[in-house]
């Protein structure tokens, strides 16, 4: 069975047989799956009246530790947001009555960003549905694909500099 990027290889190997254009198989079908991907997570965020950055910031905040609560540059780093919506979505968020910003006992300048009682409410509503959609997506992959496929994703991802470390 053929898809599209086989198409295309097929059609870079009748023009420019001189290439080797294997990585476009590899790089060609991850762009695809995190277009399909991204589409089926926005519906499910949607059916909860979250965004993908949105359900970040409250996913992030939830995952850690009780009181649920980070600096905007904690968030930032533990998020996959950007530092210039950072401040864009905290603003949108604590319209929506889901997080609250509190200063900092120690320091004047600094502030802390936690969830609301209906923010928690929400992001422990949305998360099972979320995890159901990414099981639903990799339904077709035995657990040992998955395992291969996360690590050989890791190994990419580190190589290409994105580490915690």
């Amino acid at each position: 069975m053929a898809d599209h990027v086989d198409r295309v290889l097929e059609q870079w190997g009748a023009q420019r047989p001189d290439l080797d254009v294997s990585s476009m198989a590899v790089l060609g079908r991850l762009k695809r799956l995190t277009r399909l991907v991204e589409a089926e997570q926005r519906r499910t965020f949607a059916s909860h009246g979250l965004d993908p950055a949105s359900f970040d910031v409250l996913a992030t905040l939830r995952r850690n530790d009780p009181p649920h609560r980070l600096t905007p540059a904690e968030l930032m780093r533990s998020s996959m947001i950007t530092s210039g919506a950072v401040t864009q979505r905290l603003d949108r968020l604590e319209e929506r009555g889901l997080v609250t910003r509190t200063p900092s006992e120690s320091d004047g300048r600094g502030v802390y960003v936690g969830l609301t009682a209906e923010g928690h409410a929400l992001i422990d509503a949305a998360l099972p549905d979320h995890v159901d959609t990414q099981n639903r997506l990799l339904a077709t992959l035995s657990r040992p694909q998955r395992d291969t496929l996360s690590e050989t994703f890791r190994q990419l991802l580190e190589s290409l500099g994105d580490a915690t470390d």
